[in-house]
């Protein structure tokens, strides 16, 4: 291909990734304006950012042969800056993730992750601006933007995978890491100096990624619908116990209300199901529907329904399992919505807890 030819692909690639990676940028700045800024949510801002360093990339790409004195070792070194930009900027967004596989997740969350990519960000920067501004050509150097994409891809690519498998859409999970692929051959192709495959793998990559994104923000945004708890008067409980083949009695809950209208089965160990249905017996049953908590120190003349707190905490967190899956909730989003739902405790503070929903929302089968 000639001089010509090729400047004239650079400049069309250019332009592109300007105006492309920038419109991006702004779809994704919008969303978490909209949703994550309420959630306190800043994984978005940094992707977003990660974004916006390819669109400047493309930027100087187009000042570059518009000839307005970028020399070609500066050029290359703010596109190298930008690349290591982007790159951290997506490093810093991991912690913002929900779901983070396990060999990974107590490294990404803790308090020395910023140290632990920011010191190579900063051993690979500074050689970066040494080469824009003496000119120097030394190859390892201009590898390094690579080597820190290749820590980036072997995060992102794992993260991708738990988020979206996690919130069961496989498809997405698997095509997170056929992007991560292509991404890595894009890299192979920088090293070696392959300007018009580079341009091609880099258009296929960055557009992908853009999507994988967008696919994770509307995953995000499908997630707060259906994990999102009801109100005591959306909520309806069916009580129901299966003899299984083996003779065994199955207790399971369905819970209707949740988004999407589609019913939910919880199934409990017969320990929980027997507490959890003497609530909706009481409410049934009772004008009031309360049940007595056995204090510490405990007439032992006296029956109580309940022995301690710790049985309510464990059958609301056996409905989180069971609705949204283990380890798919957290305390604040749904473990303390769902027992404010369900339950109701005594303004006396008289150790007394009852089911909250209304009677017409519970039905009792095989009573």
């Amino acid at each position: 291909m000639d001089i010509v030819s090729s400047t004239q692909v650079s400049i069309f690639y250019g332009w592109w990734q300007f105006s492309v990676c920038l419109f991006a940028f702004l779809a994704l700045l919008s969303i978490w304006y909209h949703i994550g800024k309420k959630q306190d949510d800043f994984g978005q801002v940094w992707l977003a950012l990660s974004i916006l360093c390819w669109s400047v990339s493309g930027l100087v790409e187009i000042l570059y042969h518009d000839g307005i004195g970028l020399g070609l070792h500066f050029k290359e070194g703010l596109i190298s800056v930008f690349s290591l930009l982007n790159s951290l900027f997506i490093l810093l967004s991991l912690p913002w993730f929900r779901y983070l596989p396990k060999p990974f997740a107590p490294l990404i969350k803790s308090n020395f992750w910023p140290y632990i990519i920011g010191i190579p960000f900063a051993f690979a920067l500074f050689p970066t601006l040494h080469k824009m501004f003496l000119a120097r050509t030394a190859s390892i150097i201009s590898e390094l933007d690579v080597y820190y994409a290749l820590l980036t891809l072997l995060f992102l690519g794992s993260v991708l995978w738990e988020s979206f498998v996690k919130r069961r859409l496989p498809l997405l999970g698997w095509l997170s890491i056929i992007t991560v692929c292509i991404t890595l051959l894009a890299q192979m192709y920088k090293l070696l100096d392959n300007t018009i495959n580079l341009l091609l793998f880099s258009a296929i990559f960055k557009t992908s990624l853009i999507m994988l994104f967008f696919a994770l923000a509307l995953s995000w945004v499908k997630e707060l619908t259906e994990t999102m708890i009801p109100k005591p008067h959306q909520l309806k409980l069916l009580f129901t116990k299966n003899r299984r083949l083996d003779s065994k009695d199955n207790y399971k809950v369905v819970i209707q209300g949740f988004s999407g209208n589609q019913d939910r089965i919880v199934q409990l160990t017969p320990a929980l199901y027997k507490l959890f249905k003497v609530f909706a017996q009481r409410r049934l049953c009772e004008t009031e529907g309360w049940l007595e908590i056995k204090p510490k120190n405990f007439d032992v003349s006296k029956t109580y329904d309940i022995n301690d707190h710790n049985e309510i905490k464990r059958l609301i967190a056996a409905l989180l399992d069971g609705l949204f899956g283990k380890q798919c909730w957290t305390k604040d989003k749904h473990f303390v919505p769902l027992k404010t739902t369900l339950f109701e405790m005594s303004e006396h503070r008289e150790r007394r807890i009852r089911l909250l929903l209304p009677k017409e929302n519970i039905t009792l089968e095989n009573d």
